[in-house]
């Protein structure tokens, strides 16, 4: 017996070792998998920097490397929001910067001179495989190592986060995602574990979530919330107040260290949440240990006082939160975070942020674009949440919900959805597959033993049968004959009854588990159409990684009947710019270009993406929509001397000013009531070709956008909205063109100079 039992244990220690290795090597091809599949983009086009806003933490990343820390807290930037300027220490999230800065002087340390432009491109693929194991490690807190394991592999090519993600793509998201898991991962082990080691690493991690992102305050929402469930479903306990503690108090201290945080993390009603479930868990738990200490008859004595003074801090709490937001006129939520809770805000008050693309609400088919498959097997992963509910499944359940709400409010928050989905996707896998090996494995060694049986002679087998029952009837009746002589005793009595319970009780566990058997056909072809589903997912994740997210826009191209063509205008009209414009010149554009025309041309601009100030936004936008005079009147008190505007109506590019133009007059007008949208309309529709108004046809806008664009077809025949421009020839009196780029994609203006008012004075004193 002994050495059964030892042959026993080292088997099951070496298939744990064995397991163990394993899955380290699983894990590191799911890293590796996360990191290539994100480097389409370089491998098609170049490595380059992408989009808009990672041009501005680029240029952040150089300044960091060159000039040291210190000078980058006190950067005061005269280049971006002429005349203005920004303090950039204290109005950055500075976590992505210092994480490629710390990566660029660690490789430099180790004489691999790889350039700042080369880490930045890529630090989103490399921490994309630190968000794959940390979704690991999260997972398995949930549901255990396989789970863990599949849903790491589901993360690491998910549409959702590639699109964040890729190569070239620095921006906050590329290390926030990652910050975002590994706090989750970090809140599930303390609450397992009930460590305060775990809990003084999640309070870091926060931290590290907070320098990186704005989207730090879902953590901070998210985690009250679950620790408020575990209360009202009575699940407290010690363990959730470590995991909930330490987090509020070093966390929020943590995020206040933070420039661009500051006061904020105690002041701003985004973090009134967490600051309300810190004193109710404090009252539970004074409650749960009065219990334990005193008699029942003095513990409702002790409950009358504790509620009266929880109630007495309680309704002070309120009074000094009404206090603080009652000066606000947004009650101290900022407009983002209004604009998820009721997703008419910012239509109605703040169209700066609806005109953004990514905070339109998604369409239904953007989530089977960015999650795919996931999306049908998140309701059975949250149905394995509840089999049975712990802790760390209702958090996951709890973490689904929410970020399906936001995602559906705001396309950018897909995001968030994508670890959620991945994770309860991996266990919905994981438990299947479990069920469906656990049937083929009870099932198929019987199968085959009928199969072996069918091919031999039965008859002995069933003549032998009957001489083997009957000696067990005779052995039987024997015992009852000597019952029935003989009184059994009391022992003799009990141990009989427990024999008739033990057979009894049987039965039932056999049939229990009979029920969590499937029969071998079903459990072999369910099996093989999760493959085939897995294998649409895989087709699916690598044609997103390949083709629909990994062009840079700063560089386009498009397919046709002649081959490939590339637009590379962008970068054609910021070098003009470099190279033929003075160094202090000032360049106005609608502020989506400001981050480029910043980092690329090295030049002046008025406004770019951070958005601060809707007011100078407004300027711009009152200015493209004015006539040409009062046009060159507002740039010329600007000090502007070159205006850039984008144009798509010759090859067909959307994304051009024409189509923004709408939310210019919508930003200028909800600062300057002299400008109204009606004016800019025909009975409701805004056009270009001969049906528009006489404002819109005498804007700035439409005039440098279609200025000479008749001679290219003769017709003016615009590409994106499919019609012939109303107005072909076009005269500028107080602008000139200096530059347009080989598609006419980026065409550039300089103002002309004021006329000569000595002149003008003699003339009038000719004609008096």
């Amino acid at each position: 017996m002994s050495s059964a039992s030892e042959e026993t244990t080292k088997g099951s220690t070496l298939r744990n070792a064995f397991g163990g290795v394993l899955g380290f090597f699983i894990l590191l091809l799911i890293g590796i998998l996360a990191f290539s599949i994100r480097l389409f983009s370089v491998i098609k086009y170049e490595s380059v920097i992408h989009e808009f806003d990672p041009y501005f933490n680029y240029r952040v990343t150089q300044f960091l490397t060159k000039n040291g820390i210190y000078d980058f807290w006190n950067w005061f930037d005269d280049r971006t929001w002429y005349p203005l300027g920004r303090v950039i220490g204290g109005t950055v999230y500075p976590g992505l910067t210092l994480t490629a800065g710390t990566l660029w002087w660690f490789l430099n340390s180790l004489n691999i001179p790889l350039s700042v432009e080369t880490v930045c491109v890529f630090t989103a693929p490399i921490f994309s495989a630190f968000a794959a194991w940390a979704t690991y490690l999260l997972t398995k807190e949930v549901k255990g190592i396989g789970a863990g394991i599949t849903a790491a592999g589901l993360l690491a090519m998910v549409p959702s986060y590639i699109s964040r993600s890729v190569a070239g793509s620095y921006d906050n998201e590329a290390v926030a995602i990652f910050a975002l898991i590994f706090t989750f991962y970090l809140y599930l082990k303390t609450l397992n574990t009930g460590s305060l080691f775990y809990a003084t690493l999640n309070a870091l991690s926060y931290f590290y979530m907070v320098c990186s992102w704005g989207g730090y305050t879902f953590i901070i929402n998210l985690i009250p919330m679950h620790v408020l469930l575990c209360i009202v479903t009575g699940r407290y306990s010690s363990r959730l107040y470590i995991a909930y503690a330490p987090l509020v108090v070093l966390g929020t201290l943590l995020a206040a260290l933070v420039p661009v945080v500051g006061f904020n993390a105690v002041m701003t009603s985004e973090h009134f949440a967490s600051f309300l479930v810190f004193i109710i868990i404090h009252v539970v738990a004074l409650v749960y240990y009065i219990k334990g200490i005193l008699s029942p008859k003095m513990f409702k004595v002790a409950m009358t006082l504790v509620v009266t003074i929880g109630l007495a801090v309680f309704c002070a709490f309120i009074a000094v939160l009404v206090a603080l937001v009652a000066s606000s006129p947004t009650k101290g939520w900022s407009g983002r975070s209004l604009s998820l809770l009721d997703p008419t805000y910012a239509s109605k008050y703040i169209p700066i942020i609806a005109s953004v693309s990514e905070h339109q609400p998604p369409t239904w088919p953007s989530y089977f674009m960015d999650i795919n498959v996931l999306a049908f097997l998140v309701p059975a992963g949250i149905i394995a949440c509840f089999l049975p509910l712990s802790d760390a499944s209702s958090f996951a359940v709890l973490y689904i919900v929410t970020s399906a709400y936001f995602s559906g409010v705001m396309v950018r928050l897909m995001l968030v959805l994508a670890p959620a989905a991945c994770i309860l996707s991996g266990i919905a896998l994981s438990e299947a597959f479990d069920v469906f090996t656990r049937s083929i494995k009870f099932q198929l060694p019987k199968a085959l033993r009928m199969t072996d049986s069918s091919a031999g002679d039965t008859n002995p087998e069933s003549a032998a049968l009957p001489n083997d029952v009957k000696p067990e009837k005779h052995s039987s009746s024997d015992k009852t004959e000597d019952n029935l002589k003989e009184r059994p005793s009391k022992k003799n009595r009990k141990k009989e009854k427990e024999n008739i319970e033990k057979v009894a009780i049987k039965p039932k566990h056999e049939k229990k588990k009979r029920l969590l058997v499937l029969p071998l056909e079903a459990s072999v072809v369910a099996i093989l159409l999760l493959i085939i589903l897995g294998g649409f997912y895989v087709v699916h994740c690598v044609w997103a990684a390949a083709e629909a997210y990994s062009a840079p826009s700063i560089v386009l191209t498009s397919h046709s009947h002649d081959g490939l063509h590339v637009f590379d205008d962008f970068r054609e009209a910021y070098a003009w710019l470099r190279h033929n414009t003075e160094v202090d010149d000032k360049v106005a554009s609608w502020w989506d270009y400001g981050y480029q025309t910043t980092a690329m041309a090295n030049r002046t601009v008025i406004v770019d993406n951070n958005t601060w100030n809707n007011t100078h936004i407004a300027t711009v936008g009152t200015a493209m929509s004015s006539p040409e005079k009062q046009a060159w009147e507002i740039f010329n008190s600007l000090d502007v001397k070159y205006v850039l505007v984008v144009f798509g109506g010759l090859v067909g590019y959307p994304s051009d000013d024409i189509n923004k133009f709408l939310w210019m007059v919508r930003i200028g007008g909800g600062v300057f009531p002299h400008i109204k949208e009606p004016d800019y309309l025909r009975d409701g529709q805004y056009r270009i070709d001969s049906q528009a108004t006489p404002t819109m046809l005498n804007c700035l806008m439409y005039k440098l956008s279609y200025y000479r664009f008749v001679e290219t077809d003769g017709k003016g025949f615009d590409r994106v909205r499919r019609t012939e421009i109303g107005k072909k020839y076009i005269k500028l009196t107080h602008f000139e063109e200096v530059f347009t780029t080989h598609h006419w994609m980026v065409r550039i203006y300089k103002l002309k100079p004021p006329k000569n008012r000595i002149k003008g004075k003699s003339k009038k004193s000719k004609s008096v």
